[in-house]
């Protein structure tokens, strides 16, 4: 992952509601949840919830499926997990640079 997209992708979860959606989404696993679950369960109107999953979904984060009539919504573990590897990658490298010198 490089800069740009781990930033895209840390501004889409920059606002309070797009957190909770994945958050919401990463508890139902690979199951995921459509729209109308999101907005009862999250209490967020359908307007702006499909805002913010478009704007998740642009980030990568979020995965979209035409499930019959509904459209199903899941976290995108990859992603996650390749964020969370970002952010991790060189954890702790200049204190053990600094502790070898």
């Amino acid at each position: 992952m490089d800069n740009l997209t781990a930033s895209d992708a840390f501004a889409a979860l920059g606002h309070e509601s797009r957190l909770a959606i994945l958050r919401f989404l990463v508890e139902c696993g690979t199951e995921g949840a459509d729209a109308s679950t999101l907005s009862a369960e999250l209490g967020i109107p359908w307007t702006t919830l499909s805002h913010h999953l478009d704007h998740l979904k642009r980030s990568g984060l979020v995965n979209a499926e035409k499930q019959g009539r509904r459209v199903v919504h899941t976290a995108s573990f990859e992603s996650v997990k390749s964020l969370s590897t970002f952010l991790l990658q060189n954890c702790c490298i200049r204190q053990t640079r600094e502790s070898a010198a």
